[in-house]
Parts: C-alpha cells; sequence; structure tokens
C-alpha cells in the first residue's frame, strides 16, 4: 500500500512530462521534528541536539546522493506502536530508529532483516563496533542493524548550587560514594542552599525512575534478571534498592511531581543540584552553561552514576540504531539506496555523537576529536564499564513501564516497598512468560 501510494502522485507527476526518476528511501525516525529551525541547514557541524543533528544529516546524505528521494517520517517516541501497524499492514518504511533493548522483540518474530551482507558491501564490519554497540545490534550472532550511539543515564549536576553547598573541590563535584555519604550530602545541599539535592522525573514518565532503580540494583552485582522468564526485582537487593530511592524522596532530597519536561526546565532554572538524565542532555545544558542569563553560567559538570553499593562497578546503557523491517516487496534499487543511508551514518559517527551519546565506533571512541568534545573525558569510562541488558530479556519496554510505575508507587508512599515489589515482580514475570 505504502508504494501504491507513493507512486500515485509520481503518476500524476509523469502524466504532466515531468517524472521523478530517483530511488525512494522511506525512513521513520524519533529524536523530534526541528524543521522550521534545522529543514534547510545540510551540515551538521552547524547543527546542535538530536533533532537538529539528525535532520542536518539526512538533508546532507540526500544533496550527496541526489539520485535517492528521502521521505522522512518522523514518529513520536518511541515510534514502536506505529511500526508495529505498519509492519500488519505489509508497508512497513526501509529503515527504522530503533533501540537496542527492542530489538529482541522484532527478531523473536522475524521481522527484521539480517544486516551482516548489506554492512559488508559498503565496508563496514562489526569488529569496527564498540562492545556495547556490538551487543545492542547482535542476537544469536545475527547483526540485525547499524548502531549509531550507546546511551546511558547520567548525573548532570550545577555546580554553582554546588559551590554554595560546599561539595565542590578544585571546581570539580564532590559525590556520594555511600548511601549514607548520599544522605548527608543531601542534607547539607537542602540546609545551605534551600533546594533539593536532586532531580528526578517522577510523574508521566516512568523510563526514568526505571533506570535508577536497575542502575542501583546493578552495582549491587546481581542480574535483573534471572532467566528469559524470571525477573529478580523482588530480591534482597530490589529491596535495598527501592528502599534507598523511597526514603531520599520522602525525606524531600528529590523534587516532586515532575514530568520530563518540568524536570529538565528545573534543572534549567536553578532549581536543585542534580538531574538525572541521559547522554542526549550534555549538549543542550553545557549550551546552557555558555549563557551568562543561565543558572548553569559556567557552573555545568557531567558525571556517571556515582557508585554507592560497590558489589559491581557497572553502568546500565542502551543504544539508537538503524533497522531494516522485512519488506518482500524492497526493491534491489530501495536496498541499496538504503545501504548507502548506512554508509553515511556510519561515516558521520562523530557528527552524531556532538549530540552527547557516546559513539558506535572504536576508531571514534578512540580519536581526539571526540575526546575534546566537552565533558567527555568526565563520562568516558562508561565506554568500558557499560552494559545493556541481557537479549535474552523480550519486551523490555512494556516491563520498563511496569518497573517504572510500581517505583513511581513505592518512593511517593503510595504502595508499601514489598507490595510494590512484588507486584513488580508479578507483572513482569506475567509477560516475560506468555510470549
Amino acid at each position: 500500500m505504502r508504494r501504491m501510494l507513493a507512486l500515485l502522485p509520481l503518476a500524476l507527476v509523469s502524466a504532466c512530462g515531468n517524472p521523478d526518476a530517483r530511488t525512494e528511501l522511506v525512513i521513520q525516525r524519533f529524536f523530534g521534528a526541528c524543521q522550521a529551525e534545522y529543514g534547510a541547514i545540510a551540515d551538521p557541524g552547524k547543527a546542535q541536539g538530536e533533532c537538529g543533528i539528525i535532520t542536518a544529516m539526512i538533508n546532507e546524505f540526500e544533496a550527496g546522493n541526489p539520485d535517492i528521494k528521502v521521505v522522512e517520517n518522523t514518529v513520536f517516541w518511541p515510534g514502536y506502536d506505529q511500526l508495529t501497524a505498519q509492519l500488519a499492514a505489509n508497508g512497513p518504511p526501509d529503515l527504522v530508529t530503533m533501540h537496542s533493548s527492542a530489538i529482541p522483540d522484532y527478531e523473536a518474530r522475524r521481522l527484521l532483516e539480517q544486516l551482516d551482507e548489506d554492512l559488508a558491501a559498503v565496508g563496514i564490519s562489526p569488529e569496527q563496533f564498540t562492545a556495547a554497540a556490538r551487543a545492542g545490534v547482535t542476537v544469536d550472532g545475527k547483526v540485525l542493524g547499524l548502531p549509531i550511539d550507546v546511551w546511558a543515564p547520567l548525573w548532570h549536576v550545577n555546580m554553582n548550587l554546588f559551590r554554595e553547598a560546599g561539595l565542590a573541590v578544585d571546581g570539580k563535584p564532590v559525590l556520594p560514594a555511600s548511601p549514607a555519604e548520599f544522605r548527608a550530602h543531601a542534607a547539607q545541599f537542602r540546609q545551605r542552599t534551600g533546594k533539593p539535592y536532586l532531580i528526578q522525573i517522577t510523574n508521566k514518565d516512568f523510563a526514568a525512575p526505571t533506570r535508577i532503580f536497575y542502575a542501583w540494583m546493578l552495582q549491587q552485582g546481581v542480574p535483573l534478571f534471572r532467566d528469559a522468564r524470571h525477573a529478580n526485582f523482588d530480591s534482597p537487593e530490589g529491596r535495598r534498592a527501592l528502599e534507598f530511592m523511597k526514603a531520599l524522596y520522602q525525606r524531600g532530597d528529590s523534587a516532586r511531581n515532575l514530568d520530563y519536561a518540568g524536570a529538565v526546565s528545573a534543572f534549567l532554572k536553578g532549581e536543585g543540584g542534580v538531574m538525572v538524565d541521559g547522554t542526549w542532555m550534555v549538549g543542550q545544558f553545557d549550551a546552557a552553561s555558555g549563557n551568562e542569563r543561565s543558572p548553569l553560567f559556567r557552573g555545568y559538570a557531567v558525571r556517571p552514576f556515582p557508585f554507592l553499593f560497590h558489589a559491581r562497578r557497572v553502568a546500565l546503557v542502551d543504544g539508537h540504531n538503524w533497522v531494516m523491517p522485512r519488506n518482500a516487496r524492497r526493491t534491489r534499487a530501495e536496498r541499496a539506496a538504503a545501504r548507502r543511508f548506512l554508509q553515511y551514518f556510519a561515516a558521520n559517527d562523530f557528527q552524531w555523537a556532538r549530540t552527547g551519546h557516546f559513539p558506535a565506533f572504536r576508531a571514534v571512541i578512540d580519536g581526539a576529536q571526540w575526546r575534546q568534545l566537552p565533558h567527555r573525558g568526565d563520562i568516558a569510562a562508561i565506554t568500558q564499564i557499560g552494559e545493556p541488558l541481557p537479549k535474552f530479556v523480550r519486551r523490555q519496554s512494556p516491563i520498563e513501564f511496569i518497573v517504572g510505575e510500581e517505583v513511581a508507587a513505592a518512593y511517593t508512599g503510595a504502595k508499601p516497598v514489598d507490595r510494590a515489589l512484588a507486584d513488580m515482580q508479578r507483572r513482569a514475570n506475567g509477560i516475560l512468560q506468555s510470549y
């Protein structure tokens, strides 16, 4: 149906004597829409942020490949409902942005093309990927996507408030190294600044509390999932993590009732010390630190999650990738166009890494150009300790929602910790065991 609809306007144009002979490449992505600001920019170096950079990259690709017509579908994050509907209607795009954590679901239903040969045809080898990026696109030895980054939750720090609170030494933030130190730092911060130590997303967006809970569990040296059919949330380690999260919220160490936009706005306004958010915000917060009217002016730092539970030095990571949905009607020309698009993104991994995400290619990680970007040296350790969820865990997106919902219910006091953990485990196992 997609191809038929696409051919209709071409037929009308052809009847007027002006046919478009270009190969059509349909791509579908998230990362937002910003055509008003970046629609005419074809130089990624002149763009900022996820939306701006990916828009400029696609523009540059199309300008450099005049025989390809890029049809770009921008979907609301994460876009999987739309993709599922398109697959059911036998009209999927040629390439789609997909999180590493979502790939196993689509691979299990044989809805993605294996890309080993396609990547090799344009000179791309999985050996070029970082370990975390390669793990993100590989299932049972098959490469199912081109990784474009690895991302991780981070601690974004307002150094101006940290200095006011006496939690800075030689221009660097002093972060807690245990739950007891966290409590002491948070109390000192609140006493000296009158503001909460932590800004986190506690309303509507349940991905954020899930990632924090996962981080504190992983640091205790236990797996989040016992096997493909059983979660490990209702455990001593899960209880320790969730009780810690609840206590800091109830003490007032955290801002309250903030959705994603509200939390970002609060941090930019200087309403708290630490914002828990991902790599994608490094560029925006660093830009604010150069604005003399911003509360972050000359006062922004970013660090990996502090290691409060010391059984294991690990950081939770995920990644963004280009995948190719199966489509028996895809022509050789369309597949060749997709290969060229993937080749372009691989060659420009540094530009995408300017968003704040970690590069997917070892050559970029190891190069001086990336490490000279602001703050990269402070978070580079994640490239060594980053670990994605195991590929045997299916349905990670709905499980993420369940975990976040139960975590939020516990730390806001809507449920006792034990009940929240039991419900979290029961609901997650129900999904795992019905797959």
